[in-house]
Protein backbone atom coordinates (compact mmCIF):
# COMPACT_ATOMS: atom_id res chain seq x y z
CA UNK A 1 0.00 0.00 0.00
CA UNK A 2 1.40 3.37 -1.02
CA UNK A 3 1.75 6.15 1.54
CA UNK A 4 -0.69 9.07 1.35
CA UNK A 5 2.05 11.48 2.42
CA UNK A 6 3.98 13.17 -0.34
CA UNK A 7 7.71 12.51 0.37
CA UNK A 8 8.66 15.69 -1.54
CA UNK A 9 7.26 17.75 1.35
CA UNK A 10 10.15 16.67 3.55
CA UNK A 11 13.01 17.01 1.07
CA UNK A 12 15.31 19.99 1.12
CA UNK A 13 14.08 22.70 -1.22
CA UNK A 14 16.48 24.90 -3.22
CA UNK A 15 16.24 28.60 -2.46
CA UNK A 16 16.25 30.58 -5.70
CA UNK A 17 16.37 34.15 -4.38
CA UNK A 18 19.47 33.61 -2.22
CA UNK A 19 23.08 33.94 -3.23
CA UNK A 20 25.16 30.75 -3.63
CA UNK A 21 27.13 29.25 -0.75
CA UNK A 22 29.84 31.74 0.26
CA UNK A 23 32.29 28.92 1.06
CA UNK A 24 32.07 26.75 -2.07
CA UNK A 25 29.57 28.37 -4.50
CA UNK A 26 27.07 25.49 -4.51
CA UNK A 27 23.31 26.04 -4.16
CA UNK A 28 21.82 26.66 -0.71
CA UNK A 29 18.94 24.43 0.41
CA UNK A 30 16.19 25.21 2.90
CA UNK A 31 16.43 22.66 5.71
CA UNK A 32 14.73 22.18 9.06
CA UNK A 33 16.51 21.31 12.29
CA UNK A 34 15.75 21.22 16.01
CA UNK A 35 16.47 24.96 16.28
CA UNK A 36 14.22 25.88 13.33
CA UNK A 37 14.74 26.44 9.62
CA UNK A 38 18.16 27.15 8.17
CA UNK A 39 19.97 27.36 4.84
CA UNK A 40 22.49 24.61 4.30
CA UNK A 41 24.96 23.97 1.50
CA UNK A 42 23.91 21.33 -1.06
CA UNK A 43 27.53 20.07 -1.11
CA UNK A 44 27.23 18.81 2.50
CA UNK A 45 29.25 16.97 3.98
CA UNK A 46 32.10 18.32 1.84
CA UNK A 47 30.99 21.88 2.73
CA UNK A 48 29.44 22.54 6.16
CA UNK A 49 28.09 26.08 5.62
CA UNK A 50 24.81 26.88 7.41
CA UNK A 51 22.84 30.11 7.96
CA UNK A 52 20.01 30.19 10.55
CA UNK A 53 16.75 31.77 9.41
CA UNK A 54 15.30 32.69 12.82
CA UNK A 55 15.20 36.30 14.02
CA UNK A 56 15.75 35.90 17.77
CA UNK A 57 19.48 36.45 17.50
CA UNK A 58 19.72 39.75 19.39
CA UNK A 59 18.67 41.99 16.50
CA UNK A 60 17.86 45.62 17.32
CA UNK A 61 14.17 46.44 17.66
CA UNK A 62 14.37 50.09 18.73
CA UNK A 63 16.98 52.69 19.64
CA UNK A 64 16.32 54.16 23.09
CA UNK A 65 18.30 57.41 22.89
CA UNK A 66 19.96 56.79 26.28
CA UNK A 67 23.76 56.55 26.63
CA UNK A 68 25.28 53.28 27.83
CA UNK A 69 26.79 53.76 31.32
CA UNK A 70 29.77 51.58 30.37
CA UNK A 71 30.87 53.10 27.03
CA UNK A 72 28.52 56.06 26.27
CA UNK A 73 27.19 54.52 23.04
CA UNK A 74 23.40 54.37 22.66
CA UNK A 75 21.31 51.73 24.47
CA UNK A 76 18.93 49.71 22.26
CA UNK A 77 16.03 47.33 22.76
CA UNK A 78 16.93 43.91 21.36
CA UNK A 79 15.01 40.71 20.64
CA UNK A 80 16.97 37.76 22.04
CA UNK A 81 16.30 34.06 22.26
CA UNK A 82 14.68 34.51 25.73
CA UNK A 83 12.70 37.66 24.92
CA UNK A 84 13.30 41.41 24.83
CA UNK A 85 16.23 43.01 26.64
CA UNK A 86 18.10 46.32 26.77
CA UNK A 87 21.74 46.27 25.69
CA UNK A 88 24.49 48.43 24.26
CA UNK A 89 24.43 49.21 20.54
CA UNK A 90 28.21 48.74 20.46
CA UNK A 91 27.99 44.97 21.12
CA UNK A 92 30.27 42.86 21.04
CA UNK A 93 32.86 45.46 22.11
CA UNK A 94 30.59 46.44 25.04
CA UNK A 95 28.58 43.70 26.80
CA UNK A 96 26.46 46.01 28.99
CA UNK A 97 22.91 44.70 29.57
CA UNK A 98 20.16 46.26 31.70
CA UNK A 99 17.02 44.68 33.06
CA UNK A 100 13.95 45.70 31.12
CA UNK A 101 11.78 48.06 33.18
CA UNK A 102 8.67 47.65 31.04
CA UNK A 103 6.75 44.35 31.04
CA UNK A 104 5.62 42.63 27.84
CA UNK A 105 2.14 44.13 28.26
CA UNK A 106 3.64 47.62 28.11
CA UNK A 107 3.04 48.50 31.77
CA UNK A 108 5.81 49.40 34.17
CA UNK A 109 6.34 46.79 36.89
CA UNK A 110 4.97 48.20 40.15
CA UNK A 111 6.97 45.87 42.38
CA UNK A 112 9.80 47.63 44.23
CA UNK A 113 13.32 46.34 43.58
CA UNK A 114 14.36 44.35 46.65
CA UNK A 115 18.07 44.14 47.55
CA UNK A 116 19.68 40.79 46.85
CA UNK A 117 20.31 38.97 50.15
CA UNK A 118 23.18 36.95 48.72
CA UNK A 119 25.52 39.57 47.20
CA UNK A 120 24.12 42.73 48.85
CA UNK A 121 24.93 44.90 45.82
CA UNK A 122 22.34 43.77 43.27
CA UNK A 123 18.56 43.90 43.29
CA UNK A 124 15.99 41.19 42.64
CA UNK A 125 14.18 41.77 39.34
CA UNK A 126 11.22 39.96 37.81
CA UNK A 127 12.17 37.87 34.79
CA UNK A 128 10.61 35.28 32.50
CA UNK A 129 12.22 31.97 31.66
CA UNK A 130 12.33 30.78 28.06
CA UNK A 131 9.21 28.74 28.86
CA UNK A 132 7.31 31.83 30.09
CA UNK A 133 7.51 31.05 33.83
CA UNK A 134 8.09 34.05 36.12
CA UNK A 135 11.08 34.04 38.48
CA UNK A 136 13.07 36.62 40.42
CA UNK A 137 16.83 36.88 39.98
CA UNK A 138 19.67 39.17 40.95
CA UNK A 139 20.43 41.87 38.37
CA UNK A 140 24.16 41.30 39.03
CA UNK A 141 23.97 37.98 37.14
CA UNK A 142 26.34 36.24 36.25
CA UNK A 143 28.40 37.48 39.23
CA UNK A 144 25.52 36.58 41.57
CA UNK A 145 23.31 33.62 40.70
CA UNK A 146 20.65 34.12 43.40
CA UNK A 147 17.17 33.19 42.13
CA UNK A 148 13.68 32.74 43.61
CA UNK A 149 10.67 31.02 42.07
CA UNK A 150 8.17 32.89 44.27
CA UNK A 151 7.50 36.61 44.75
CA UNK A 152 9.92 38.16 47.30
CA UNK A 153 8.55 40.34 50.11
CA UNK A 154 10.32 42.41 52.78
CA UNK A 155 10.71 41.16 56.30
CA UNK A 156 13.02 38.99 58.38
CA UNK A 157 12.41 35.33 59.10
CA UNK A 158 11.10 34.62 62.63
CA UNK A 159 13.22 31.46 62.93
CA UNK A 160 16.62 32.28 61.39
CA UNK A 161 16.57 36.07 60.83
CA UNK A 162 17.12 35.83 57.04
CA UNK A 163 16.32 39.30 55.59
CA UNK A 164 13.90 38.14 52.86
CA UNK A 165 10.62 36.25 52.69
CA UNK A 166 8.66 34.82 49.76
CA UNK A 167 4.92 34.71 49.19
CA UNK A 168 3.82 31.06 48.94
CA UNK A 169 0.40 30.20 47.51
CA UNK A 170 -0.91 27.17 49.39
CA UNK A 171 -4.30 25.50 49.47
CA UNK A 172 -5.09 27.32 52.73
CA UNK A 173 -4.29 30.73 51.20
CA UNK A 174 -1.14 32.82 50.86
CA UNK A 175 1.61 32.38 53.48
CA UNK A 176 4.95 34.08 54.06
CA UNK A 177 7.92 31.72 53.97
CA UNK A 178 11.62 32.23 54.63
CA UNK A 179 13.55 32.64 51.36
CA UNK A 180 16.55 30.81 52.83
CA UNK A 181 16.50 27.31 51.29
CA UNK A 182 18.01 25.80 54.43
CA UNK A 183 15.26 27.23 56.67
CA UNK A 184 11.98 27.62 54.66
CA UNK A 185 10.08 28.43 57.88
CA UNK A 186 6.38 29.38 57.40
CA UNK A 187 5.67 32.64 59.26
CA UNK A 188 2.87 32.81 61.80
CA UNK A 189 1.71 36.35 60.90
Amino acid sequence: MASKINPDLFNAQPVHDETPCPQCGAALLLRHGKHGPFLGCSAYPACDYIKPLHHNDGHIVKALGVPCPACQHELVLRQGRYGMFIGCSHYPECNHIEPQKVSSSGSVDDEPARPCPECGTGHLVKRNSRHGKVFYGCDSYPKCKFVLNAQPIEGPCEACGYPLLVLKKLSGGEKKQCANRKCQHLQQN
